[in-house]
């Protein structure tokens, strides 16, 4: 009876209507033993009797019990009864349905063949009923029951088939969709990957014609589905079918077509998660899809990948990237070619995806495309122009990709030089002004990337030392790359530590470049310091910043001069910690500049060269000349320019510089009036004399038209606002030198120059309150540098009188 009830459900799967029950017609089987559970409970199925769905879920329990079997009478009216139910179009819950599957699933236990005959000659039949979960049932039992569900996969294919004729949308057409892609990729598993197939060669090739006419009618019958949910289904169902056929080759040929199709049809489903699932079975696939086919997918996928449209999650992208990357292997010319087609073109979103895709290309380090990188960054660097922020944030991220790999390929373009050019860029766009908020958090960005960048270079990489040896030294001096000092300190340090900083490795460098560098007017060894010695006292620079700074001095000392190694050697890293706040005694930027300008000091006792020192101070004195006096680094300049000058010998060329500044300062800002002062202080503290005798020259300068005839414009001059200023900020300056000179120094000139300069100052002063409050402060320092050296009875009485009558 079980074999004539499986024959007639075969029978219904290859043509022949599936026996229709009425509830009417069905009888009881007359049986003279005892009632078994599932006959009373089919009884009150039958009898309708109390809730199906738990009579249902009672019949499920049973059956699930090990030594349950019922006889083949009772089988075949249970399936008559869930079959009414499983099917129903109407009137039924889903409830009740999918507790009777779950019945067909606890039947197929002991009667397999019987409750998959069923389910085939419902997947095959036509007219008014439900297949929703007959489908359900059948992923179901595939779930528990694979290898027994694998000898009838040809008729389920054959089944699916009709279905695929029959529903055009919806939770149905997603549900086969789901069958589809689980009974395929089953099959793969028993019939390609090592399983025993149950089936002879002829019966293997028919599963093969059934599933590639199913892949034929899903593609032709749901191509056109419009909700999303159904869009993702048939991606799914079609990745999964054609991974099967491309395993078979003679379906390979048709299967192309219908690959071209999936990646197409990628394009329209909005989830991306899914399409890159599906894209996970051409990986093993690629080397034999044919060129055309194979550039035409390319194509497809590069439009999905730089659609702009879409969100795409970092592993999706990964995943698409991954799977060009594959196709480039196989015909890297095309592709290359196609690529770099893209990198002119009109959309932004195709030339930033080339541009990932080419530098993913030269990351990968494939012997093949190392022979086509110069042609690749030959054609990137036509964009180096470009306006666009994210070209030009993906032309960076190419350069770090490239720079990875292999340097020898940058020869024919400057990449370091186009990643500080990009950082001046930005922060030129951002000190304009004129940028809208996002727009200046995108060049920030942009600087922070040319940061990385930089920072992140692998100086053991081949080619890398020629590549940034010695041409970083180049974007070390200009004021607007400061911001990559700390990046290039890191390069450097690591360029020394390898020893490509040595002699013999620059003699390998081309002679008249290296020249140029070193000797021309782009960077001198006083440039090269200056730069570093400002940077490393700018307040507003920061420790990092600064601590960079006396990196580089330390590991350029021999470039900078070859008298200041063992000295920088030991004094350096003794700033350095004072950086890193492990020496608590320099706690502030007052203290902190103070042991700058005594290492300064220091080290241009060590270097005992006039014509070099002189070069310096020409240097801080252009720096100084150059800056805006809102610029936070002129404080420590003037200082610094002070310091160098101390050290020179020529008077002639000390009273130059002290005459320059001193005319070109702006006494009505107090940072210029103290910078003056400071300026004068520190170059006293070698080079008293010469400086007072300055000081008095410039002094006389503004009070020679007290009495002389000069013109009207001349005296508008000096007794303009400025020129009051600056007669304040000399006598405080005065006051300041007082302090700083010896008891020699101070005695021979104390009442003739500094008092008498004062004096001269203030009488020609228009005597307001700032005029008054230099005077008392100057004499003050004076009367407290005269105490010092503790000889007042020298003192001209007439001279303290008259001081007293003016305080007085």
């Amino acid at each position: 009876m079980e074999r004539l009830r499986a024959l007639r459900g075969l029978f219904a799967c290859v043509g022949c209507m599936p026996r229709r029950t009425c509830r009417g017609s069905r009888g009881r089987v007359a049986s003279s033993a005892p009632a078994c559970p599932v006959t009373l409970l089919l009884q009150r199925l039958q009898d309708k009797e109390g809730d199906r769905a738990q009579a249902y879920c009672q019949l499920e329990g049973v059956l699930r019990e090990d030594e349950s079997r019922p006889p083949c009478g009772v089988v075949n009216r249970l399936l008559a009864e869930v079959s009414q139910d499983l099917t129903a179009a109407q009137g039924v819950t889903d409830n009740v349905r999918m507790a009777a599957s779950n019945v067909l699933v606890a039947l197929a236990r002991s009667h397999f063949s019987l409750v998959m005959a069923e389910l085939q000659g419902h997947l095959k039949a036509v007219g008014e009923m439900s297949k929703e979960f007959v489908l359900i049932t059948l992923s179901k039992l595939f779930s528990s029951y694979a290898p027994q569900c694998i000898s009838f996969i040809w008729l389920t294919l054959a089944g699916l088939h009709c279905v695929a004729g029959q529903v055009r949308s919806g939770r149905t057409l997603r549900i086969a969709c789901a069958v589809v892609k689980q009974w395929s990729e089953g099959a793969k598993v028993h019939l390609y990957a090592g399983k025993q197939c149950p089936w002879p060669a002829t019966e293997k090739e028919k599963i093969c014609e059934n599933l590639y006419q199913l892949l034929c009618s899903v593609v032709r019958n749901w191509q056109g589905c419009e909700e999303e949910k159904d869009k993702q289904a048939v991606v799914g169902a079609v990745a999964a079918m054609v991974d099967l056929l491309l395993q078979e080759e003679l379906r390979q040929e048709h299967t192309w077509e219908q690959l071209l199709w999936l990646v197409h049809q990628c394009q329209e489903v909005q989830d991306t998660s899914r399409v890159t699932k599906s894209l996970d079975i051409l990986e093993g696939v690629w080397s034999v899809i044919p060129k055309d086919m194979l550039l035409a997918t390319t194509s497809a996928m590069f439009d999905q990948l730089s659609d702009d449209t879409e969100q795409h999650s970092e592993a999706e992208s990964t995943k698409m990237t991954h799977c060009i990357l594959l196709q480039a292997r196989i015909c890297p010319e095309e592709i290359v070619l196609f690529l770099q087609s893209q990198l002119g073109h009109e959309r932004e979103a195709r030339c930033v995806a080339a541009l990932g895709l080419l530098g993913a290309l030269a990351r990968s380090d494939e012997p093949v495309m190392t022979e086509k990188l110069p042609q690749v960054v030959e054609a990137v660097q036509c964009l180096c122009g470009d306006p666009r922020t994210r070209v030009r944030r993906a032309i960076l991220h190419f350069i770090k990709d490239l720079l990875s790999a292999d340097a020898r390929s940058c020869s024919a373009w400057d990449v370091v030089g186009h990643i500080f050019r990009e950082f001046s860029r930005s922060a030129g766009r951002r000190a304009a002004g004129d940028l809208s908020a996002q727009e200046a958090q995108e060049e920030g960005a942009l600087q922070e990337l040319c940061t990385d960048v930089l920072g992140s270079l692998d100086v053991s990489v081949r080619g890398m030392t020629k590549l940034l040896w010695p041409r970083l030294l180049l974007y070390v001096v200009p004021a607007q790359y400061t911001g990559m000092l700390i990046p290039v300190s890191r390069c450097v340090r690591a360029l020394a530590e390898r020893g490509d900083l040595k002699d013999r490795e620059i003699q390998e460098l081309d002679p008249h470049f290296l020249s140029s560098v070193f000797q021309g007017p782009l960077l001198t060894p006083q440039k090269l310091l200056a730069r570093l010695l400002v940077v490393a006292g700018s307040p507003l620079a920061g420790s990092e910043l600064q601590a960079a700074a006396l990196l580089l001095m330390q590991n350029l000392h021999s470039k900078i001069h070859r008298a200041v190694g063992a000295m920088w050697a030991a004094e350096i890293p003794l700033l350095l910690q004072c950086l890193d706040g492990k020496d608590e005694s320099f706690p502030g930027s007052a203290e902190w500049e103070q042991r700058l300008l005594k290492f300064l000091r220091a080290s241009l006792e060590t270097v005992e060269d006039e014509a070099w020192t002189k070069s310096l101070s020409c240097e801080l004195s252009w720096w100084l000349g150059s800056s805006p006096s809102s610029s936070g680094e002129k404080p420590f300049l003037y200082k610094a320019l002070g310091t160098a000058l101390g050290a020179c010998k020529e008077v002639l060329h000390i009273q130059e510089k002290l005459l320059q500044h001193l005319e070109e300062a702006n006494a009505e800002e107090p940072s210029e009036a103290q910078g003056m002062i400071s300026l004068l202080s520190h170059a006293a503290e070698s080079n008293f004399h010469p400086v007072l005798d300055t000081l008095t020259m410039f002094a006389s300068r503004l009070c020679k038209g007290r009495k002389a005839k000069i013109s009207a414009r001349k005296k508008a001059e000096l007794n303009s606002p400025r020129a009051q200023a600056t007669r304040s900020a000399l006598m405080i300056a005065h006051g300041s030198l007082a302090l700083r000179a010896s008891r020699e120094q101070l005695l021979a000139r104390l009442e003739g120059d500094i008092v008498g300069n004062v004096l001269l100052l203030y009488s020609c002063s228009c005597r307001d309150l700032p005029s008054k409050l230099a005077l008392v402060q100057s004499i003050n320092d004076v009367i407290s540098a005269f105490q010092a050296v503790r000889d007042a009875g020298r003192f001209n009485p007439t001279l303290k009188a008259k001081l007293l009558e003016i305080l007085t």
